[in-house]
């Protein structure tokens, strides 16, 4: 088969494996215990992503420079990335806080996708061997993050089918960072660039994180479950990343 088709169908994989969080709200229980673990489980994902693969992988993009460099350069664009996450939150006039955070999530994960999508694309294409590693590795951390959209968005409009189509976007945007790759950046995405990104969507992660998902979860009132939400979430992402 085909180097292009396989690294297609690898990047394919690894992004509508978002699809399997949806599914999450077929769950049946108590709804604010579902929505507490969720929001504590989705902002345990993302500041553990954040803090042990995306801020890590952006100073290695930028190896080029001096340490001290590539430290200035990754906290400047981390405060972009909080400073874009605030600017994004407050431009989104709703009175439904978990359909807020559901459109912020999958604003923020579609920035992070596609960035992923032409990574896994190329790493697919030189070695497929280590891209299918990579696939399985970016699917199962993109079922977290199917979560975080799917459950916010559900409880914020109680409508299945559009729950599904959002996640269902979020999941395309990684394929949509692969066939830009093959179409037009081939041979302009560099390490600098992905570098950058990585970092604005580190700040963008934990800055929802701590201003929108953890305090709608203290809401409820649920500590135990909010603790259960954070540790299920950090082992699954931990777990992801040792792949």
């Amino acid at each position: 088969m085909n180097k292009i088709v396989i690294s297609f169908l690898l990047t394919s994989f690894a992004g509508l494996s978002t699809l399997i969080g949806y599914f999450m709200i077929f769950i049946k229980g108590d709804k604010e215990k579902i929505i507490t673990f969720s929001l504590s489980f989705s902002a345990s994902v993302m500041i553990t992503l954040s803090l042990i693969d995306l801020i890590p992988s952006s100073l290695n993009y930028l190896n080029n420079y001096i340490i001290y460099f590539r430290l200035l350069i990754v906290i400047f664009f981390f405060i972009l990335g909080i400073c874009l996450s605030y600017f994004i939150s407050h431009k989104i006039e709703n009175n439904n806080s978990l359909k807020k955070i559901g459109i912020i999530s999958l604003l923020t994960i579609i920035l992070h996708n596609i960035p992923e999508g032409i990574i896994t694309f190329i790493i697919s294409g030189v070695n497929i061997s280590f891209g299918i590693k990579l696939a399985i590795a970016i699917g199962l951390h993109n079922i977290p993050e199917g979560i975080s959209i799917a459950i916010p968005i559900y409880y914020g409009t109680n409508n299945k089918l559009k729950t599904f189509i959002i996640v269902l976007i979020a999941g395309l945007s990684e394929i949509l960072g692969a066939m830009l790759c093959y179409l037009f950046l081939s041979n302009i995405i560099n390490n600098f660039f992905i570098g950058i990104i990585f970092a604005i969507i580190s700040g963008m992660m934990i800055n929802i994180s701590i201003s929108e998902l953890l305090p709608v979860a203290f809401i409820y009132k649920k500590k135990s479950i909010i603790i259960l939400g954070v540790i299920i979430g950090f082992v699954m992402i931990i777990v992801s990343h040792l792949l």
